[in-house]
């Protein structure tokens, strides 16, 4: 039995297939970086992408940490990237440095090179054999979590050719091309739609839209330039969805240094907001009400503290989230070099606290 809670007005619910109401789900992303010598060992035999596309792969690294730690749901293992490669575009990843594009959309004639969008779900076939595949062997022991980038995050390395402390080359474009700006943005919008739906359809319970770069454009930016489409997104994925016959799936939606919109993301249509690190609980609370579910939102690097710190932190972050309309999570994805230990603290320190809530 997955718990309900009352969102997004009276007498309405939306089902959550993870703690979200009543105690504190823990969730973690665990492709954010190699934690354990099995994941090493997976990856090892084959390139990043080449992963990315192997169906057992990807259900393996999915499954792992859920032998080690007791989570509550599960994401599928994949990257964001996946949508520009699906639309034509060369993406390596490359060892100590991430994400690289060799050909980066540099004018706006490199639109041309892409693909049609309508032709990317059939392009990541292997993203879906690999939710179904999952779902089959988590035989309802958790549910699963399916993902993709948002567009502005798409387009941000689309245009960078890669990662980059200020997304310069990206933000040029939306100043000096800013028509150009939004025909790809809408490119991104029309790809990820029927992504998203499709990987409802193999078997994803929720969805989560990555806005990572939020924290690079300011509020006008924001505004303008991606919150239109992470409203968009949700929007005709829920249409979608009800096209197709399927149920509706919980959505989620993470602005990574984006909390200088808070309010408008709890509007757009998700019944999830994720929050960093850099967000204090209460307020956050305070300014998207209190009928929005919000996940988060510890530091990752709070777990390099010890055990008995981690547990602490824990605690005091339930305490001011508070039992009701919350999903404990780190405010980001873990690093390499992380204790699995330490995470392992984590996930106990939320399933205890969260009992100990339950009971006052």
């Amino acid at each position: 039995m997955t718990p309900s809670c009352e969102q997004l007005g009276e007498k309405k619910q939306t089902t959550l297939p993870f703690g979200a109401c009543g105690r504190q789900a823990a969730t973690y992303q665990v492709r954010s970086g190699p934690l354990r010598l099995e994941f090493r060992e997976t990856r090892a035999a084959q390139d990043f992408f080449s992963t990315c596309r192997s169906p057992e792969a990807c259900c393996e690294l999915t499954l792992q940490p859920l032998r080690r730690f007791p989570l509550d749901a599960a994401i599928i293992f994949s990257d964001i990237l996946v949508v520009p490669q699906a639309l034509g575009m060369d993406v390596t990843m490359v060892p100590g440095k991430g994400p690289s594009f060799p050909e980066p959309l540099r004018e706006e004639r490199d639109l041309e090179r892409l693909r049609d969008p309508a032709t990317v779900a059939s392009e990541l076939g292997y993203v879906f054999q690999a939710i179904t595949l999952t779902r089959q062997r988590l035989a309802g022991r958790v549910p699963l979590i399916g993902f993709a980038g948002a567009p502005w995050t798409l387009m941000a390395y689309m245009v960078e050719g890669g990662g980059s402390s200020t997304m310069a080359q990206a933000k040029r474009w939306l100043y000096q091309r800013p028509q150009a700006s939004h025909r790809l943005l809408h490119i991104l919008t029309d790809a990820l739609v029927p992504y998203l739906v499709g990987q409802v359809s193999a078997g994803a319970q929720a969805l989560q839209l990555f806005e990572s770069h939020a924290g690079h454009l300011g509020p006008q930016l924001f505004n303008k330039f991606a919150l239109p489409y992470i409203r968009d997104v949700a929007k005709r994925v829920k249409v979608g969805l009800q096209e197709a016959g399927l149920a509706p799936v919980p959505m989620i939606i993470f602005a990574k240094d984006g909390h200088f919109a808070l309010e408008e993301l709890a509007q757009a249509g998700y019944e999830v907001v994720g929050l960093d690190w850099t967000v204090a609980p209460e307020k956050a609370r305070d300014r998207v009400g209190k009928t929005v579910t919000l996940q988060g939102n510890l530091d990752p690097c709070a777990l390099y503290a010890s055990k008995e710190e981690i547990g602490q932190m824990v605690e005091q972050m339930l305490n001011d989230f508070g039992p009701q309309h919350y999903i404990a999570n780190l405010g980001h994805g873990l690093y390499p070099d992380m204790d699995p230990e330490h995470v392992g603290a984590f996930v106990d320190a939320v399933h205890k606290h969260s009992r100990l809530l339950r009971q006052n």
